[in-house]
């Protein structure tokens, strides 16, 4: 019998790995930017690599350890999972276009996953410690990028992530219909409460709508930047105006 605390929505335990999730790259980026030394960036990536992928790890090895013994459920279908090696191969190789996936993959599912989590155990159980440990990661991954290396996403990255996106969509959908699990909640919507608890119960609508949730993150995740944009434009456009009335 499993006697493992109850998850609390909002509880302490996870007001402080909110906390923490939003704390910690800044603190990172902060210490990289006041050393301005490689070598503790490179250690600071490689710790967050490390951490990653040990917790996935583990993970496996504690499902098996609690009679799991069905790889089809083992797979790493799930976005999060998807998620990890993005922003690991962004942070080392340092590229404008996995920073891109890694952003809108990372802040737009993970950050749901975050907030309204399909868990049952609260901490200090394994499963809350490891849940966290790698949506969190990357969400601490992508922000330090963004706070170390001033990557940002552009209009064509939408484009770009949206193809991604449904390669992952394809290639998902397929294991699902052979394994019969719910990997990226394509089948049906998480038990636990969340935004994609406000869709169809129809299936075929419901991945309909999964899309345009989907899309809409991405436009709200791409919104500040935009905002941004605009009103740089202004300001060069009006600096200009004044400069040609002098």
């Amino acid at each position: 019998m499993d006697d493992a605390p109850e998850f609390q929505p909002y509880g302490l335990p996870h007001l402080t790995v909110i906390l923490i999730t939003v704390v910690l790259p800044f603190a990172l980026a902060a210490l990289v930017r006041r050393t301005r030394s490689q070598r503790i960036e490179r250690l600071i990536i490689a710790a967050l690599t490390a951490v990653l992928i040990l917790n996935y790890l583990a993970y496996l090895v504690f499902i098996r350890a609690q009679g799991v013994m069905d790889w089809r459920q083992m797979l790493p279908m799930q976005m999060c999972d998807w998620g990890i090696l993005v922003v690991i191969v962004a942070m080392w190789t340092g590229h404008q276009r996995w920073f891109e996936v890694a952003y809108f993959w990372g802040i737009g599912g993970t950050l749901q996953a975050v907030l309204t989590p399909n868990l049952r155990y609260g901490f200090p159980d394994w499963r809350f410690i490891s849940f966290f440990t790698s949506h969190c990661g990357i969400i601490v991954g992508v922000v330090f990028l963004m706070r170390t290396r001033r990557y940002r996403p552009y209009p064509m990255s939408i484009v770009r992530v949206w193809l991604w996106s449904e390669f992952y969509f394809v290639v998902t959908m397929v294991v699902d219909k052979l394994t019969g699990f719910n990997y990226g909640f394509l089948l049906h919507k998480p038990e636990a409460f969340s935004i994609l608890s406000f869709l169809s119960d129809s299936w075929p609508l419901y991945l309909l709508q999964l899309h345009g949730v989907a899309l809409l993150f991405f436009l709200v995740l791409y919104a500040p930047f935009a905002v941004f944009d605009a009103t740089k434009r202004g300001f060069i456009r009006k600096s200009g105006q004044q400069d040609a009335t002098l």
